[in-house]
């Protein structure tokens, strides 16, 4: 059985009453992998906004594997030191990450949070050497549209992390970078300029699923919906 771990962070966990783009993902799989497969990791919640805490079960379809690593306000600088003991207890085959926004945000610049990523990298290649991961650059967001210095640190670390993705990539532990979605508008696919509506989180599941299926036939090409 293939395992799959969600990594991210508040456009990953979601909050209350939303579906997320892991369940879009889950759905698209169960039509387009034929193989047993399911989502593994240390949480399962959603964020609450009005507890202020991640303590939610309210998911909209709450039917699929809902595990997942993924944090509210949690970035690169998070993650990499939990990553190794989550691979270690969950034994994921591939890690599907999304993150670098709240990095880049609030506490490293573009060459710091690379270096986080190649510290996330090497923790979880130490749990498992032959792990495989995704990773998604930061997609466009209400800040880096208002806010011209953070748009320049934004398309800095996305050029950084596709260096990174080239340096580190190996046969046995491949990295692949995913897309960003062309179409992802933050004025239609969001609903507060950063968080993914409903056609949001298609179009991230959409992102994932592409590149498993173009980098290593994995399903099929992801066919959106707006439900």
């Amino acid at each position: 059985m293939l395992r799959f771990m969600p990594v991210g962070d508040s456009m990953t966990i979601g909050s209350a009453g939303e579906h997320t783009w892991r369940h879009r993902l889950w759905r698209h799989l169960c039509v387009a992998y034929g193989d047993p497969f399911t989502f593994v990791g240390p949480r399962e919640t959603l964020y609450d906004k009005q507890a202020d805490a991640p303590t939610s079960l309210a998911y909209a379809e709450p039917g699929f594997p809902r595990a997942h690593l993924a944090g509210w306000g949690e970035g690169w600088l998070h993650m990499a030191p939990l990553i190794g003991d989550a691979v270690r207890a969950h034994r994921p085959d591939v890690l599907l990450v999304s993150l670098g926004l709240i990095d880049l945000g609030f506490y490293t610049n573009a060459e710091q949070t690379a270096e986080n990523v190649r510290a996330f990298v090497a923790g979880a290649r130490e749990a498992d050497p032959r792990i495989r991961m995704v990773l998604l650059p930061v997609i466009p967001n209400i800040r880096a549209a208002a806010d011209e210095p953070f748009a320049e640190q934004v398309d800095r670390f996305n050029v950084l992390l596709a260096k990174t993705v080239a340096d580190l990539d190996e046969p046995r532990s491949p990295l692949l970078l995913a897309s960003p979605p062309k179409e992802y508008d933050i004025h239609t696919d969001t609903y507060d300029g950063t968080h993914p509506n409903a056609r949001g989180e298609h179009l991230i599941a959409g992102a994932f699923a592409g590149a498993m299926w173009e980098a290593w036939g994995l399903g099929q090409a992801y066919a959106a919906g707006t439900d």
